[in-house]
Order: C-alpha cells, then sequence, then structure tokens
C-alpha cells in the first residue's frame, strides 16, 4: 500500500534512507551520508513522501519537492520486488512532468528511471560529493 507520510515514520524512514545511501553510493564516504542525516531529517518535514507499507512495515519511500524527487529509497529486504516501480507509478498519477538526479556511477538506478521512461537531460558534477551526476526528466505522455 502506498500512502502519504506520517511524523511517526521518521525513525524508519531515515534509517532507510541511510542504509540505501550507503549501500547505493558505496564510491561516496559514509561519513558523508552521517554528516547530513540531521539536515535530510529536518527537510523531510517540507517534502512530499509516498510511504510503501504492507502489514505495518515501511518498505520504502520517496521523496519529492515539488515535481523534483530527491529520491526513491527501499529498504535491502525488499529490494527488487518492484517497490521502487509502484512509488513511482504512484507519483506519476499526480504529475505531468518529473525531474532528478542521480549519479553515474549508481547505474542500477540510473537504468531503472531509463526503463521508467525518464530521458537525461544534463549532466553535471554534484558540488558536495565532487561525482558526477545526471539530471533526468519524465514527461506524461
Amino acid at each position: 500500500m502506498i500512502r502519504k507520510f506520517q511524523t511517526t515514520d521518521i525513525q524508519e524512514v531515515m534509517k532507510i534512507w541511510l542504509e540505501s545511501n550507503q549501500d547505493a553510493h558505496d564510491f561516496i564516504s559514509e561519513e558523508y551520508w552521517k554528516s547530513n542525516y540531521a539536515m535530510v531529517e529536518e527537510q523531510l518535514f517540507d517534502a512530499d513522501l509516498y510511504i510503501s507499507e504492507t502489514d505495518g512495515t515501511i518498505q520504502g519511500f520517496a521523496g519529492l519537492v515539488g515535481n523534483y524527487i530527491a529520491g526513491i529509497f527501499i529498504d535491502k529486504r525488499y529490494r527488487s520486488m518492484g517497490i521502487g516501480k509502484e512509488l513511482l507509478d504512484d507519483i506519476k498519477k499526480e504529475y505531468s512532468s518529473l525531474a532528478l538526479s542521480v549519479y553515474e556511477k549508481n547505474k542500477r538506478a540510473a537504468d531503472f528511471y531509463i526503463r521508467e521512461g525518464f530521458c537525461l537531460d544534463s549532466e553535471g558534477i554534484d558540488q558536495d560529493t565532487n561525482e558526477k551526476e545526471y539530471t533526468m526528466i519524465w514527461k506524461k505522455n
């Protein structure tokens, strides 16, 4: 089931955020993610969060700021089960266009977004990590 974020979700959401980033971005130091933890936790309350939950267990979530997808994060126990696609499909129902950034080295995520209809818009360097990233866009047909 996909539902909106509730403030009581914050601890589990942040756990998934940290573990997912550390797993997917092994080319960035774990300290980077830990040092941004408090800032991200604060920002989540200003974002639109979509929670994937089954039987009271949060399996993953997607965060948006406007039509920008800040990220889709899935608990490692539930990856490759279609949860990211389910979250994205739900989001696509509400928006006519979406944008996001993804690190070049996070090939699994980049491939996922391409499969889901996103196109490369531009390439750049993330100033915080000095890593190459792609900006991708999706438009409803």
